[in-house]
């Protein structure tokens, strides 16, 4: 899991135990013998991409599980299940404590992976890729894009502070297009600059700034491929690619696809990801 340090996991690991454990398990404590073994199987119940189990491993580590061992690669379609995904041993009362944690993690991961693979299948054959969005689970971003990526996904920028992206109220606040771009390069010419447009009239102008990417925010497919058409007459030299944005679903993101734009993003894939769906099933020793 390359997008997140281990050290930023194992902190990240540790507030979701302590929300969830507080002062200690009273049922495991109550119930489970303290010197109990048992062995645990996780089990992928529906078909899609398993990611996460980074976030298991270190979850049961943390609760004292003394072996884990996986069982599945990440970022690949599983189509056949049930089928197991990690295996564990230790004591019976450490595993429990584990469990709703680690399964949280693992079944919102693979569900963000799952989705985005459906979206990249949806579009197979066109030159589009999907991107994700800002709009992930506070404290989760970087964990979530990775999902996406495993998922087939393209990631946009992590946060406010690696490109710009310069919105309609942007626009406005700056006094038009020409003028926020040209503020945009002068405050950080490093920077990849990205221009929404809502309207032919705006992509036809915006064209003209130097912009390295046009967001056509809200255009229907034959908008879009009008867009694609200006673009590409614009001429050989500082052609910016094209995201589309909003309204995007599994029913029509193969038609934006198949317009030309480069993009298409989906902030779907992180704010509404079904959960995939996984078991812990235990046996005593």
């Amino acid at each position: 899991m390359s997008a997140i340090s281990a050290e930023e996991l194992r902190e990240l690991v540790a507030r979701a135990l302590a929300e969830d454990l507080g002062d200690g398990d009273v049922t495991g404590a109550a119930t489970v013998p303290a010197e109990a073994t048992a062995s645990a199987r996780i089990v992928q119940k529906a078909p899609g991409v398993v990611f996460g189990l980074d976030l298991v491993a270190e979850t049961m580590a943390q609760t004292g599980v003394e072996e884990v061992e996986r069982r599945a690669p990440e970022g690949e379609w599983r189509q056949d299940v049930p089928a197991e995904v990690l295996v564990a041993h230790g004591r019976a009362r450490t595993i429990l404590a584990a469990e709703r944690t680690a399964l949280n993690f693992l079944g919102h991961l693979s569900g963000v992976a799952t989705l985005t693979a459906r979206y990249v299948e949806a579009i197979a054959g066109t030159e589009a890729r999907i991107l994700d969005t800002r709009k992930t689970t506070p404290g989760l971003r970087r964990l979530e894009k990775a999902a996406v990526a495993a998922g087939g996904g393209t990631n946009h920028r992590m946060g406010l502070f690696d490109a710009f992206l310069i919105k309609e109220n942007h626009i406005a606040a700056a006094g038009g297009i020409p003028k926020a771009v040209y503020a945009a390069r002068k405050a950080h010419p490093e920077l990849p600059v990205e221009v929404e447009v809502r309207n032919l009239d705006e992509t036809a102008y915006a064209l003209g700034t130097g912009a390295d990417q046009l967001l056509l925010d809200n255009m229907d497919p034959p908008t879009m491929r009008a867009a694609v058409e200006l673009r590409d007459a614009h001429g050989d030299h500082g052609k910016p690619t094209l995201e589309a944005s909003g309204n995007v679903n599994l029913q029509t993101v193969r038609a934006a696809a198949e317009t030309g734009v480069d993009f298409i993003s989906v902030g779907a894939l992180t704010h509404s990801a079904p959960v995939l769906d996984f078991s812990l099933l235990l046996s005593a020793d």
